[in-house]
């Protein structure tokens, strides 16, 4: 039970081929091209923006401002070298850390949280 004789095949795959076969791949390609777009606009550049930003404020950094690591320890900054700080985590107590680890920079003039009593 054949339906379909091979002169008819044959003829219906060279009718689809000249009738525009580029542009019926171009079209089963133009989802994954507007996804690869997407990601860029929604992952990859906001990304690059904040590595930027940290950079940027890693690179700021001076002697006397308050940082906080990426671990959460805090600290003041006492020396500032091309790769590393050194911190005052406590009294008498100087580290040596990366400039990457520094996740934020509070500077001096920052106002308390309004939650610390002061009396």
């Amino acid at each position: 039970m054949f339906f379909a004789t091979p002169a008819m095949a044959q003829t219906t795959t060279a009718a689809g081929a000249a009738s525009g076969g580029g542009a019926a791949a171009l079209i089963q390609f133009l989802p994954i091209i507007g996804l690869i777009v997407l990601f860029y606009f929604l992952m990859i550049r906001p990304q690059q923006r904040r590595v930027k930003q940290h950079q940027e404020m890693v690179q700021a950094v001076k002697r006397g401002d308050t940082v906080v690591l990426n671990s959460g320890v805090i600290g003041k900054v006492t020396k500032v070298e091309d790769a590393e700080v050194a911190l005052e985590i406590a009294q008498g107590v100087n580290v040596k850390v990366v400039k990457s680890m520094i996740s934020d920079v509070r500077t001096r003039g920052e106002p308390a949280p309004a939650n610390d009593s002061k009396s």
